[in-house]
């Protein structure tokens, strides 16, 4: 099991350039089996989660393989495997996002339960309702679901929640259904848009994506003529802007799309960070303490649940007492107890935690929980007094975050892999 030493106390310093988003690449890699023939994607993060995903598609059938840094390459010619290997699925949450394109191209799907990150109960109840409503009938057999319909046919779909995994689901299946679909109370999270961009390129016919009514009329088929690249990634322009912040450093976040980071910059904002906007560029400066503020975790347009932890970390530090709300998941405050373990002050009331701000942590042996919480570790030990050391970041940090390491040595940190 590998680990990561961070020495505090470092102003982070200088330039960093976000990668592609995680979140658009996977179900975007699902979709690739949607098409027939060669698709071509740039700008995928070289990540443990999307090696996952290629794994995923190879054993379908599909030929799938990095050609290039961040270029990925998707061949699917014929027909596909309707049966997706337990390990793969059971190993990371996101692979179950194939059922919708093997049950639209095979009529038939077989896919395990799925996995990942331990952050609370994310059931596929609403996937598994959406497809039901598409005509398919649904069976849970030793830990699969299967699925079946001879041709999926356009309907009118509620969702009880606007969930991000059940929509994208949706939106894939009902491109190849019979009919139109409309799927109502939908997610608006710039991932969905990016993955309905993605297959109106290839042909299929879907409008409403940003908001909450999304239209797919369902098409024969999809080819790709063009080569597709994805959004930045705005989970890790967050994490650096808090990097930035709770290092009191100054720092230029390149390659970000500003409006999906705006919750973000207005809550630094409001803590008083300084954030200017410049093109595709923020720069972040802090140079004091900054000033407590209450957060709440909501859907897209609202503050992303995948930041929470790392402004956990910032406002840890902060001169006040803090209030952070979480309405995603009910088990997403894990990392607490290892912040505190460095010596902060936070108590849990329900689904908030109350923050009474210190002015420095102070380093630890932490353990990573999940994805986003063990990126919160590694900021907080930036700025804490001493050596933090964070375990388990393979399994964590690395499935998210490409180069994390490297990219803030670059900023002027001193974090190093340890065995």
């Amino acid at each position: 099991m590998r680990s990561i030493l961070v020495v505090g106390g470092k102003k982070l310093e200088g330039t960093v350039s976000i990668g592609g988003s995680k979140n658009s690449a996977l179900p975007i890699l699902a979709a690739t089996l949607l098409i027939s023939g060669e698709t071509e994607l740039l700008n995928i993060p070289n990540l443990n989660d999307v090696i996952t995903m290629i794994r995923v598609l190879r054993s379908l059938g599909a030929r799938a393989e990095y050609c290039e840094p961040n270029t990925v390459r998707v061949w699917t010619n014929g027909a596909i495997k309707h049966v997706a290997p337990y390990e793969l699925v059971t190993k990371m949450r996101a692979s179950f996002f194939v059922i919708g394109p093997v049950l639209a191209r095979m009529g038939l799907a077989k896919i395990p339960l799925p996995g990942g990150c331990a952050i609370g109960s994310r059931p596929v109840n609403l996937h598994l309702k959406g497809l039901e409503m598409l005509g398919a009938k649904i069976n849970m057999e030793h830990g699969f679901v299967i699925a079946k319909a001879d041709r999926l046919r356009g309907n009118r779909i509620y969702l009880d929640f606007p969930s991000v995994g059940a929509t994208e689901t949706l939106i894939m299946a009902a491109s190849l259904a019979e009919g139109e679909t409309l799927i109502e109370n939908a997610a608006q999270e710039p991932e969905i848009v990016d993955l309905a961009n993605f297959l109106i390129r290839a042909g299929a016919k879907i409008s409403g994506h940003g908001t909450d009514a999304i239209s797919i009329k369902g098409v024969t088929s999809l080819k790709n003529e063009d080569s597709y690249k994805i959004i930045s990634d705005r989970v890790e322009a967050g994490s650096f802007m808090v990097a930035a912040a709770v290092t009191r450093g100054h720092v230029v976040v390149k390659n970000i799309i500003f409006e999906h980071i705006e919750p973000m910059v207005t809550k630094l904002k409001e803590a008083g960070v300084s954030v200017t906007v410049k093109g595709n560029s923020v720069v972040v400066q802090a140079k004091k303490r900054v000033k407590a503020i209450d957060v709440k975790t909501m859907p897209f347009p609202g503050f992303p649940t995948d930041v929470q932890p790392q402004f956990c970390s910032l406002l840890a530090t902060a001169n006040g007492t803090s209030v952070v709300s979480e309405s995603i998941f009910e088990n997403r405050f894990m990392h607490i107890h290892e912040l505190k373990r460095m010596g902060a002050k936070i108590r849990i009331e329900g689904r908030s935690a109350i923050i009474e701000g210190i002015p420095r942590m102070s380093g630890a042996p932490v353990v990573a929980s999940d994805l986003r919480a063990g990126a919160a570790l590694v900021i907080a030990g930036l700025a804490a007094k001493d050596d933090t050391i964070i375990s388990d970041v393979e399994r964590h940090i690395e499935r998210g975050y490409e180069n994390f390491a490297e990219k803030l040595c670059a900023l002027g940190a001193e974090v190093k892999e340890i065995i």
